[in-house]
């Protein structure tokens, strides 16, 4: 399946919402069970899972997510939009980027409140 993410003039994906860097605990279903993992970065829209053994592209996923503000972990479905395979030569984290999907109102919300939060908390980037 193609990677139907959109794209730069330079082929890379272009991000539908602004990602924050936080280390998140994720567990997701894979054919051997839930698998968990850290994602290294959060928007409205996503997730990047930090993993040595990144899911196809395309590959349909669900999350179970804890925010550090909720009482009880909630699940998700995402789809893999970007697969970094682990290469000890590149400069790049090796993992998933997962797109969620079909989010009802209520988690939506909850995710919403959790990136505001993060991002009014968090330092701004310095700028170059």
């Amino acid at each position: 399946m193609a990677d139907k993410a959109p794209k730069t003039s330079d082929n890379k994906p272009t991000r539908k919402a602004e990602r924050l860097q936080h280390e998140l605990l994720v567990a997701y279903r894979t054919v051997d069970g839930f698998i968990t993992d850290w994602a290294v970065n959060i928007s409205r829209g996503g997730i990047f899972i930090n993993t040595r053994n990144p899911l196809p592209v395309g590959s349909v996923v669900r999350l179970i997510i804890s925010l550090p503000d909720a009482a009880f972990p909630f699940d998700l479905t995402g789809r893999v939009i970007r697969a970094q395979p682990h290469d000890p030569q590149a400069d790049q984290t090796s993992g998933m980027g997962i797109e969620f999907m079909d989010v009802d109102d209520e988690k939506r919300a909850r995710l919403e409140r959790f990136v505001d939060r993060l991002r009014a908390e968090l330092p701004e980037p310095a700028k170059k």
